[in-house]
């Protein structure tokens, strides 16, 4: 029975390396990915199989192949040769890597105020289109990002919420954002 035991605890303590090997690899490459499609050479959305990679890099070198494209279904055959810029930068090809760069040091295009550090689960940041609109990320499709980031403004929650709430309730006044007619 203690051999059993024993037999068991090294059992144990040997598969612990191999799930936090695996653990790591599906936390480091889930998430929509933004690359550059080499066929068309214009962004793409992607998304890598987390759970694939997970399972093979518990046993060896992590086994990339993507899930989803927003180049499907009309070229789903290709050879996925983007996943070669996945493999050198994967934490630069996460979107939401490159909006908290995009927003790092910035000010709001409404209040002026430094944005400061981004809470992407409780208070998301907003933009500010060419002609003065609001509109939120979830608006944006991830191929877009690129583009909207050349052309659009950085807005602060702060400000968001504020226009937000003016939008829905017109007598509305807020002390920190300034109209958007401003």
């Amino acid at each position: 029975m203690a051999l059993l035991k024993v037999f068991l605890v090294l059992l144990a303590l040997s598969i612990i390396p191999m799930l936090l090997v695996a653990g790591r690899a599906y936390f480091k490459h889930r998430g929509t990915r933004v690359v550059t499609c080499p066929e068309t050479d214009s962004p793409a959305a992607v998304r890598v199989d987390a759970g694939r990679i997970m399972a093979s890099s518990s046993i060896g070198e992590p086994d990339l192949r993507l899930v989803s494209c927003s180049r499907w279904p009309e070229r789903k055959l290709c050879g996925q040769p983007c996943l070669a810029q996945i493999e050198a930068a994967p934490a630069e090809c996460v979107v939401r890597t490159t909006l908290v760069e995009w927003y790092q040091n910035s000010s709001c295009g409404l209040c002026g105020k430094d944005i400061g550090e981004i809470h992407w689960v409780e208070h998301k940041p907003a933009l500010l289109t060419p002609d003065r609109k609001m509109v939120e990320w979830e608006e944006i499709s991830p191929e877009q990002i690129a583009q909207v980031m050349a052309t659009h403004q950085r807005v602060c929650w702060r400000c968001h919420v504020s226009n937000s709430m003016r939008e829905r309730f017109p007598g509305f006044q807020a002390e920190h954002a300034p109209s958007r007619a401003s």
